[in-house]
């Protein structure tokens, strides 16, 4: 079996951090280390850590001094520190997980196994649900996405990628995700297990329909193609909050687009990622099409 770390920047996670411990300590296959980052917490996140660490010698918590600001950027610096404490350690896998999800006790197990099966998977993981909702519909944005709630790298891959990318506007996941298929790696969901992500992502700090808006201004700064966003604003608004998603979406990209926000990709990244939005575009909708066609037996 592959040996894995794990490393979770956590930033005031008192809330749901001991369900992750708990889920990770009643693993069948445990990590080999996992390194929890605080990133200047002051809500008892690392009291929580460290009397779990004290039990698991294989838990190690790193401190990183408090910052006023709270954006993607300083999730990838407290992810580095912890990779540093990994980075001269033997394993085949490194995965980046989140402070407020749960998973079933042979989560690690089953990835793992998936990897083992296929040496050409880069990137792995699993769906997620909120609470008691769903999370991503994989028919809309297909099953070579990974969420950034667990994403599982084949060491290979995560060195040859370069890691995550700093990137204040958010986005950092998704980029692993790109860029590990543009170097050629397979990515992929497995459907067979699910997490539960405890907070609605992107909502820290702010509430569901200022997520919308935000959504749509990252979609613009990481290069969506305008076609692809349009009939995402429309799906959208299917979905809660109805309407007002989907539109408050459009209202993001459209922003970009007026104030000229700067990319946050390079061209040859974003034309990577339009000419996979239009394949994904057409194989939705001519699968749509069949469906209608299709007689009702």
């Amino acid at each position: 079996m592959l040996t894995y770390v794990l490393i979770t920047p956590a930033r005031d996670e008192a809330e749901f951090i001991e369900l992750t411990i708990k889920s990770v300590i009643a693993q069948t296959i445990q990590p080999a280390k996992w390194v929890i980052v605080s990133d200047g917490s002051t809500d008892g996140t690392d009291e929580i850590v460290l009397k779990y660490a004290a039990e698991h010698p294989w838990i190690q918590l790193v401190r990183m001094p408090a910052r006023q600001e709270r954006h993607f950027a300083g999730k990838v610096h407290a992810f580095n520190a912890g990779y540093e404490q990994v980075r001269e350690m033997a394993f085949d896998v490194i995965v980046s997980l989140d402070a407020d999800i749960s998973f079933p006790q042979d989560y690690f197990s089953f990835l793992m196994g998936r990897l083992e099966t296929d040496p050409e998977l880069g990137l792995i993981g699993t769906p997620f649900r909120e609470g008691g909702s769903g999370g991503y519909d994989y028919g809309i944005v297909g099953l070579d996405h990974v969420s950034g709630a667990c994403q599982v790298f084949r060491r290979q891959c995560f060195e040859q990628i370069g890691g995550y990318v700093p990137v204040k506007g958010g986005g950092i996941d998704f980029l692993a995700v790109i860029t590990a298929r543009m170097k050629g790696w397979k990515t992929r969901t497995f459907t067979g297990k699910e997490c539960t992500h405890h907070r609605q992502m992107g909502t820290a700090q702010q509430g569901a329909l200022a997520v919308r808006f935000k959504t749509g201004l990252k979609d613009y700064r990481l290069g969506t193609h305008p076609v692809w966003e349009f009939f995402r604003g429309l799906y959208q608004m299917t979905r809660r909050p109805f309407l007002g998603g989907g539109l408050l979406l459009f209202c993001g990209y459209a922003w970009g687009v007026i104030s000229r926000e700067e990319r946050t990709v390079p061209t040859e990244t974003m034309r990577f990622r339009r000419r996979e939005q239009m394949s994904r575009l057409k194989q939705i909708v001519v699968g749509k099409a069949h469906m209608k066609r299709a007689p009702v037996s």
